[in-house]
């Protein structure tokens, strides 16, 4: 059996079964997806990490998918009802829902109608009538000799229909009819929602699911979700239409058998059984269904954006103040080095009611005078616009350059408030933390959003009507992949950040943490060893992922894993070279020297696979790197835009804020994010925004259409040249 789930998963994801066989023991070894992803190249057929993380869903699927038919299999066997056609229809299903099919007339039920017709001796008759071989007679006839006062049939009419119950419950029971009748139903069914509560507040948010009807087969999943939330708000009713007539002869073509006296009687049942049966059951099994694919396709996207956000390029060696902007609470401020270490902090108040706009100037010039700062950071949320209006005027009084940037703040005021933001400053207040939040989002976004939960960080759509577990486990997969992707600066990364490395849990961090506080900075990765309950497993798994800039060896700041330290030193010395030849970057001819020896022969010679040598020599060229520095820089401004400056026409750079199925918001630097809607994401057939765009990424884009009174704006990406 396991090896068939092996071949199931070979021809699925086009993979070798050797490489199949590999990958599945390196994850039932307790390898994570980043470690074999980087280091088991050689042996996964150098799979990617999605791939993997696919992988390893699909493949927890399939076990979860046996081990259920070995149970339904028990049960069945259990009772004495095991054939060898119910095992080959196991054996066969290749899904949860065929197996629950075919184990529906086994399962333990509650006292149903056909239960207590065949405890009144029912079930011969109807047997009699389902299997319609009589052509004379009438059924009332054949139902006399089943009339029993002890029993509580009273009557010949009483018997038959105790008998129709029975069949009705056998149609029902049917797993043949059940898949046809699922897939029917998926191919003409129609979800449909209507008004339940036109007086509740949320009502409006609903208006176009009032008189609403689409096709299951087309319905996206975007709109699954609205109406299951309309519906859990009270204000929709939801179900899902099929053509009665369509499904009912579906049914009797499976059940009646030409002209008997019985014919009547078993249509009739075949109604009953569609009616009362059939048809609520595979309502909630096509809904569930639908939400599930939704879902699946929600987490999706949420993971398609949370990347991206969380490698936004870095602005690195600047002094930011972080605002965070109110009215009558006043902007919070909050001045933090090229570090991250808070210097000063403040609160001003140049937005409405106070309007002290003259006072604030006076704060914020001492503060950018006293520290150098460089860059201000400004939180989209409340009172955002009126204060950028303030920063720029502000700048433009300075006589030294100083530049602004907005910031998306979703999330800020979840860390605020946590239990972390107060052990780091136990001193300042929630908004201040939230200033200090705001500015280290701009120097490091990947060190400062991994504090949050990521569901409040403000990319996706209904998060909080997933399935929280899984949803938790593929953003953690995000964040363990984005962490492993970077590396980690291991005398600098907080508890929180080497918690999503590789290998290591919160324990572990806090060790690693605890045990820099006691004896100084790490010199080299080997002596994380020493760390308190930091094995040989975990260390095999984090090294690579962390890195000692300055440490003992060069090796040490690369993602050069520690059991190749020895090949990548053959590797040196194979050329005439040393780690002081990659500190100071003088082996810019490595790759060609290797090319032309040939990289199979110096893979052989360094006692390492092709493509862990390739890792090597990419490693060895950039000690430090940062993949993040590769993609283009936030943009700074000195200079604001209002909504009222917006015409149609007008070509702006923006930034994708977020990607969702029917398109993408981007900011264009306005208080409002303007949509592009996937018809004008491109000139050609768009499948899907993500296809085309990516939270971070700065795009072109023309204004098309702004609607003041709702503030909306329109926006296209067609016929806009790309770039800068």
């Amino acid at each position: 059996m396991l090896k068939l789930i092996n071949r199931t998963l070979a021809e699925e994801f086009s993979i070798e079964l050797k490489y199949v066989d590999n990958i599945i023991s390196l994850i039932d070894e307790g390898n994570t997806i980043p470690f074999i992803a980087r280091y088991r190249k050689e042996l996964t057929g150098h799979q990617d990490d999605q791939l993997l993380r696919k992988f390893a869903d699909r493949l927890s699927y399939l076990r979860n998918l046996e081990k259920r038919k070995a149970e339904v299999a028990s049960s069945i066997s259990e009772q004495g009802k095991m054939t060898e056609e119910l095992a080959g229809k196991l054996e066969e299903a290749k899904t949860l829902a065929e197996v629950e099919d075919i184990y529906r007339p086994y399962r333990p039920k509650k006292r149903t109608r056909a239960m207590i017709a065949a405890e009144k001796g029912l079930k011969p008759l109807a047997d009699i009538i389902l299997a319609q071989e009589l052509k004379k007679g009438s059924p009332e006839e054949i139902a006399a000799s089943y009339v029993s006062e002890e029993k509580g049939v009273l009557t010949p009419r009483q018997a038959v229909e105790g008998a129709l119950d029975i069949i009705a419950e056998t149609v029902s029971d049917d797993a043949d009819l059940r898949k046809r009748l699922r897939d029917i139903t998926m191919l003409n069914g129609a979800v449909v929602s209507k008004m339940a509560d036109s007086e509740k507040e949320e009502a409006k948010t609903y208006l176009m699911y009032a008189d609403y009807r689409e096709e299951v087969s087309t319905i996206p999943s975007h709109r699954i979700l609205a109406i299951n939330r309309g519906e859990a708000e009270g204000v929709l009713k939801v179900k899902i239409e099929l053509d009665r007539e369509l499904a009912l002869r579906v049914v009797c073509s499976h059940f009646v058998k030409g002209e008997s006296i019985f014919r009547q009687l078993v249509e009739a049942a075949c109604g009953d059984s569609y009616d009362r049966l059939i048809q609520p059951s595979l309502e909630r099994e096509i809904r569930a269904q639908l939400t599930e694919r939704a879902s699946e396709q929600a987490i999706k996207m949420f993971e398609v954006n949370l990347k991206p956000l969380l490698l936004q390029p870095p602005v690195k060696d600047k002094v930011v103040l972080g605002l965070d902007p109110a009215y009558r609470t006043g902007c919070k401020i909050a001045v933090v080095d090229m570090t991250g270490k808070v210097l000063d902090t403040a609160v001003v108040y140049p937005t409405p009611p106070q309007n002290k706009t003259e006072e604030s100037k006076k704060v914020l010039k001492d503060l950018i005078y006293k520290h150098d700062v460089d860059v201000v950071a400004i939180g989209n949320g409340t009172a955002s616009k009126e204060a950028e209006i303030f920063v720029a005027g502000l700048i433009r009084e300075l006589d030294r350059k100083v530049m602004y940037a907005v910031v998306n703040e979703a999330g800020a005021s979840v860390y605020s408030a946590s239990k972390l933001a107060a052990e780091e400053f136990p001193d300042f207040d929630v908004s201040l933390r939230s200033a200090v939040s705001i500015a280290r989002r701009l120097q490091d976004p990947l060190a400062e959003l991994i504090k949050i939960d990521p569901k409040a960080i403000g990319v996706g759509q209904y998060q909080h009507d997933m399935p929280q577990a899984r949803l938790n486990s593929v953003l953690a997969g995000v964040l363990e992949d984005c962490v492993s992707s970077v590396g980690v600066n291991l005398n600098t990364a907080s508890a929180q950040l080497l918690t999503h490395v590789s290998g290591l849990n919160s324990a572990i961090a806090k060790n690693i943490v605890r045990f820099r506080e006691q004896n100084g900075k790490f010199r080299s990765r080997a002596e994380l060893m020493k760390v308190e309950k930091l094995g040989p497993k975990a260390f095999e798994q984090c090294a690579g992922f962390l890195r000692i800039p300055g440490g003992e060896s060069v090796l040490d700041n690369t993602a050069v894993h520690p059991e190749s330290y020895g090949a990548a030193e053959k590797l040196l010395s194979l050329f005439g070279y040393n780690e002081l030849d990659v500190e100071q970057r003088k082996i810019s001819d490595l790759p060609q020297k290797v090319k032309a020896m040939g990289e199979e022969k110096v893979a052989k010679l360094c006692g390492v696979g092709v493509f862990t040598l390739r890792d090597i020599v990419s490693e060895l060229l950039k000690p430090g790197r940062d993949i993040r520095d590769e993609l283009p820089q936030p943009v700074l401004r000195s200079d604001i835009m209002t909504l009222d400056d917006l015409r149609e026409g007008m070509e702006l750079l923006g930034t994708v804020r977020n990607v969702v199925d029917f398109g993408a918001f981007v900011d264009i630097g306005v208080h409002q994010d303007g949509l592009v809607h996937i018809s004008e994401l491109s000139e050609r057939f768009v499948r899907h925004p993500s296809d085309v765009v990516e939270v971070g990424q700065q795009v072109k884009v023309r204004v098309i259409g702004v609607d003041r009174d709702r503030s909306r704006i329109s926006l296209s990406m067609k016929g806009v040249p790309k770039g800068a």
